[in-house]
């Protein structure tokens, strides 16, 4: 996991980032404790005010923080996808990029731009596999246009998109929604507005879904 503080610590060491070479802090192991009943404060914690849902009413919505030059989040991301694909109906998953820094607004402004395209299906797992199997530097616009274009996307309907009202908006909304969850690293998950859990708190990410799940359930009954 790759906590916030690293960045603010190491700001020099930014966009060897985008190598996949970034300091990690709290290694995650993997614990045998799948039996173990999630506990409040030790293996997820509670918002003191909510956070602000896009689901519809009758929905429990998961979110999922990530950034594309995290390693962990590029580890993580198989097994996430397979569990968002087995959540129950009443389930929303969605993804929302961070940014501990201003310089990170980019990679933002490229997954919401996707999303927008209805891209994300075809390249959100690319944008990974560039950046941390094929070491690209995709940090800066010019860099992350290059690469779409590659990709087969026409440039000019990318910028439209990458430079549009709608897409600043929804990373000042993600940037609202990170600070407000009070993410402290990533990959992180939120849960309804009101529950929040890493890596660190679970003690490997794989239990991080197990705790999601409880949490899920604790929405569902209402308590």
């Amino acid at each position: 996991m790759i906590k916030r503080r690293d960045f603010s610590l190491r700001c020099g060491a930014a966009l060897a980032a985008s190598a996949g070479v970034l300091p990690t802090a709290g290694a995650q192991t993997t614990v045998p404790v799948q039996g173990k009943k999630p506990e409040l404060g030790t293996d997820y914690l509670q918002l003191d005010k909510r956070a602000a849902v896009e689901a519809p009413a009758g929905k429990i919505e998961v979110v999922e923080f990530f950034w594309y030059s995290c390693p962990h989040c590029s580890a993580f991301e198989p097994t996430f996808e397979a569990w968002s694909k087995s959540v129950p109906k009443d389930v929303l998953v969605r993804r929302v990029p961070i940014a501990f820094r201003d310089d990170f607004a980019p990679q933002q402004r490229l997954f919401y731009a996707l999303e927008a395209m209805g891209l994300l299906e075809q390249l959100h797992r690319k944008v990974f596999a560039a950046i941390h199997l094929e070491k690209q530097n995709l940090a800066k616009s010019e860099a992350i246009v290059d690469w779409v274009v590659k990709q087969g996307v026409d440039k000019a309907k990318f910028l439209e998109h990458y430079n549009s009202f709608s897409v600043s908006t929804k990373t000042s909304r993600a940037t609202q929604l990170q600070n407000a969850y009070k993410v402290e690293g990533v990959p992180a998950l939120g849960v309804g507005g009101r529950f929040y859990t890493d890596g660190s708190l679970a003690k490997s990410m794989e239990r991080s879904l197990q705790v999601v799940e409880f949490l899920i359930a604790q929405v569902r009954s209402g308590r």
